[in-house]
């Protein structure tokens, strides 16, 4: 199974041409850049219209208005992971958004104790702590989700948010991608084609 992964299109999802044939597209977060209510429609209309089977989103910090909110009436083949998972052909997913209210109530380790064993891919914004989250000489990763990806060893962990740290890093157990596309407020990185 193919899996086409990108992140942080910051409303600039329209310019993507030639998206590379995939059974499953999955976009972790910021697919908008001011978060208003038509912004977050606009990137789900085109989400929503691309041509593949499966098709997989969690939101980011710049999704403001979906902050604790979930979303209904998708279509049957679109998934928004709100700390919660699916199972497509047996590969389990499990999503975790990243909103800043999170972050100030204290709640993101309850968030984080909720993720399975057995969890294959690991879909986040934010990256885990030390993994492809180095920008301006500072770490921007969660320690919560990398104690987490050493609890459970998903196959694989997709997120974004960190501009400048696009990549793969591969560890004894998880494969760690962060496929931002944006960096100096264009599309300058490319989607990441990830085999199942």
């Amino acid at each position: 199974m193919k899996v086409l992964h990108l992140s942080d299109t910051h409303g600039k999802h329209h310019l993507l041409k030639d998206l590379p044939p995939a059974d499953i597209i999955i976009h972790s977060g910021d697919g908008s850049e001011s978060g208003e209510k038509s912004e977050v429609l606009d990137f789900l209309n085109w989400f929503f219209n691309l041509d593949y089977e499966y098709k997989i989103f969690v939101a980011g910090n710049h999704e403001l208005c979906l902050d604790g909110e979930q979303i209904e009436n998708l279509p049957p083949n679109c998934h928004y992971l709100y700390h919660s998972g699916i199972e497509i052909e047996g590969i389990k997913f499990w999503g975790v958004p990243y909103f800043l209210s999170n972050e100030l109530n204290g709640s993101v380790a309850q968030f984080m104790v909720q993720i399975p064993d057995g969890t294959d891919v690991l879909i986040s914004h934010r990256p885990p702590y030390g993994i492809l989250d180095f920008e301006e000489n500072d770490n921007f990763g969660c320690l919560d989700l990398l104690q987490t990806v050493q609890r459970i060893y998903p196959y694989y962990h997709l997120f974004g948010h960190v501009h400048a740290g696009y990549g793969i890093v591969k560890s004894r157990h998880t494969t760690f991608v962060n496929a931002s596309l944006i960096r100096n407020n264009v599309i300058q990185n490319k989607p990441v084609l990830l085999e199942l």
